[in-house]
């Protein structure tokens, strides 16, 4: 198996690298894992992972600026419908659209809108930054194995802005910080995590090995 970790110039590819490696290894998935921005080793590839670190536009501008990159990794998601993972702003760009500043055009993949963390009690600071257990909001097989709730596994997460969905049925997984924060979401080939399974620990390495094995 081959897995292509996308490089635009945005996330911690290093630890997905790694992290993704590890996973595979302790798995038993003989996995090839590639840090890449060529279009033509995203079509070789069998699964995408798309990291994203900052800003929701730069991350978006990043991304259209490497030349056949978005177009490609367009095709491979949707219309042949290989596996896709999006971390952190790489979920938000899903989105249809990222409210950071100014309004930026996201993907579209994932109907809703990436709007700032709105505490209800001051004493939470943004960002959002620290170990969250997850509450699931519906059953998926990249959660297979994983202690969730309040005595669950805690994820890491570092972020200001999350994934307000359109459809209640694309969140998988939610977290609180002040207010209830989508953690995850997903549909069909895609699933897109708020948090950095590469930073998890075994919450993360456990999910990245589901998704190894996950047949959409």
């Amino acid at each position: 198996m081959s897995v292509a970790i996308i490089d635009y110039g945005s996330g911690n590819l290093h630890s997905a690298a790694k992290a993704m490696e590890r996973a595979a290894r302790d798995s038993g998935v003989a996995t090839a894992v590639h840090v890449t921005s060529d279009p033509e080793l995203l079509r070789r590839a069998e699964r995408l992972v798309l990291p994203g670190v900052g800003a929701f536009k730069d991350c978006r501008n990043g991304l259209m600026a490497v030349p056949g990159l978005w177009q490609t990794l367009q095709d491979e998601v949707t219309a042949k419908g290989k596996p896709f993972l999006g971390i952190c702003v790489g979920m938000q760009l899903m989105a249809s659209r990222g409210l950071e500043h100014d309004i930026t055009e996201g993907f579209g993949w994932i109907p809703g809108e990436v709007l700032p963390i709105a505490p209800r009690d001051p004493s939470f600071k943004i960002p959002h930054m620290g170990w969250n257990t997850l509450d699931q909001q519906r059953t998926h097989p990249l959660l297979d194995g994983i202690p969730l709730g309040e005595t669950g596994l805690h994820a890491y997460f570092v972020h200001s802005y999350h994934l307000v969905a359109a459809r209640v049925h694309d969140v998988i997984a939610t977290t609180e910080h002040g207010q209830s924060v989508t953690a995850m979401v997903g549909r069909d080939n895609l699933i897109g995590t708020q948090f950095h399974p590469e930073k998890s620990q075994v919450l993360g390495l456990t999910l990245l090995a589901n998704f190894l094995r996950w047949r959409p």
